[in-house]
């Protein structure tokens, strides 16, 4: 029978594709010359923990009095990202 993957390891693999694809897109947007293509690969969607709650920062604050925490998540997402996605999405799917 054949051995499934834990949640982790799709996790990570996902995760360093889309890596991989984001700064593959940066390096594109600096070799490019100015235009509609370098545009297309410099332009990005960005989510933070912050803008969820009406922060004006990326973070999240909780002042518990003696206690502050600070919690940051900000997600920024490109084409190039989302096609690093889908290749190791692909490569999940035909490597099992």
């Amino acid at each position: 029978m054949a051995e499934r993957r834990q949640v982790k390891v799709i996790v990570l693999i996902l995760f360093a594709g889309s890596m991989v694809g984001t700064y593959i897109g940066e390096l594109l947007g600096f070799v490019l010359p100015e235009g509609v293509v370098r545009q297309f690969f410099l332009q990005s969607a960005e989510f933070s923990l912050g803008g969820l709650f009406g922060g004006s920062d990326d973070a999240l604050s909780l002042n518990l009095g003696v206690l502050t925490l600070i919690l940051g998540l900000k997600i920024k997402l490109n084409f190039t990202g989302l096609f690093g996605l889908g290749a190791a999405y692909y490569f999940l799917r035909y490597f099992r």
